[in-house]
């Protein structure tokens, strides 16, 4: 029996080293597929692509050093002749049931939220997983970036509220709180990069 468990551990490890590579490149091109509607909102994306017309997107790898932890971040730049039209960011943390991986959609300025994409997840079927439905993750577009995101049960009223999916307050208060961090960690370095380039332009 234990024989069988190690074998079978060693034959999982195999197939998730072999496919590694593939699902990280299956994210990369999702999230340059969803960096138009995550900025521009799905109808301006759409029209865009019927005019056979499209964003100039930049990666970047953003290193951010907070309390003596460093972290990076992909950071996906969009332009559109030549004008800054928002940046998609990619963030990840612990959900209820595992980790959870964001794509979060910012104004030019970093003063709203322009789109939220969850890239993976594996909640709660029914109820943490409803954080993929539009229903829920529209409720983020608009949101100002200037008070932390908070999540609340009895009906989002004031902007920066997020209404909990319901039955998965944890699942909704990982989603809000990854993007109040990742904003924190970027709002600087991301306005600094901006603004050098404004100044060798």
């Amino acid at each position: 029996m234990l024989l069988l468990a190690v074998s079978f551990g060693v034959s999982l490890a195999g197939v998730q080293l072999a496919l590694g590579p593939i699902i990280e490149t299956n994210k990369v091109n999702e999230t340059l597929e969803k960096v138009p509607e995550l900025v521009l909102g799905k109808e301006l994306s759409e029209k865009m692509t019927a005019q056979n017309q499209s964003l100039e997107i930049a990666a970047h790898r953003v290193a951010v050093t907070k309390a003596g932890q460093a972290k990076t971040y992909s950071v996906y730049e969009a332009r559109y002749a030549g004008e800054l039209r928002g940046w998609v960011v990619k963030t990840k943390g612990q959900g209820y049931a595992d980790a959870i991986e964001l794509l979060v959609g910012l104004s030019p300025d970093l003063k709203s939220l322009t789109g939220l994409f969850v890239l993976d997840q594996k909640e709660t079927p029914g109820l943490g997983n409803k954080i993929v439905t539009m229903d829920w993750r529209g409720q983020f577009i608009g949101a100002p970036t200037s008070r932390s995101l908070v999540v609340v049960k009895s009906g989002a009223k004031q902007p920066g509220e997020i209404d909990a999916v319901t039955g998965a307050t944890i699942s909704s208060n990982s989603v809000t709180a990854m993007i109040n961090t990742a904003i924190g960690d970027l709002r600087k370095p991301l306005t600094e990069m901006e603004k050098g380039k404004d100044n060798n332009g």
